[in-house]
């Protein structure tokens, strides 16, 4: 589990995405690269149990929960990263993962934090 709270001023989500602009506003500030990286191992019962779950096939869901989970935490952290500095957007939103030695993977959540307007019709 996360030892980080849950982001109190972070951006909605609808302004977060992988594309390099949002459709119907237009970026008046380029903020810079923003970023959420979390560094998670298993634990010993997890792996135990994922281990039976792989004799039966199918989803192994203690690590699909496990993944999951530290997507969310590492996006949270990038969204509250862009709010604080000043952001109402990130665009070009990604992810990579990296193991860092067995069973201790990091996370890391990244894009460019922005501040848009909408564009006004005329």
């Amino acid at each position: 589990m996360s030892t980080y709270p849950p982001p109190t001023n972070s951006i909605h989500p609808a302004f977060v995405t992988s594309a390099f602009e949002l459709p119907g506003y237009r970026i008046v500030q380029n903020i810079g690269i923003v970023r959420g990286i979390v560094v998670r191992s298993r634990n010993i019962l997890g792996t135990i149990g994922a281990g039976l779950q792989t004799i039966v096939g199918g989803d192994i869901t203690i690590f699909t929960e496990l993944c999951e989970k530290t997507r969310q935490d590492s996006y949270a952290m990038m969204t509250l990263h862009a709010a604080q500095l000043g952001a109402n957007a990130v665009i070009s939103f990604r992810y990579d993962a990296n193991e860092l030695m067995n069973g201790v993977t990091e996370v890391l959540a990244y894009g460019t934090a922005v501040v848009v307007e909408p564009i006004k019709s005329a």
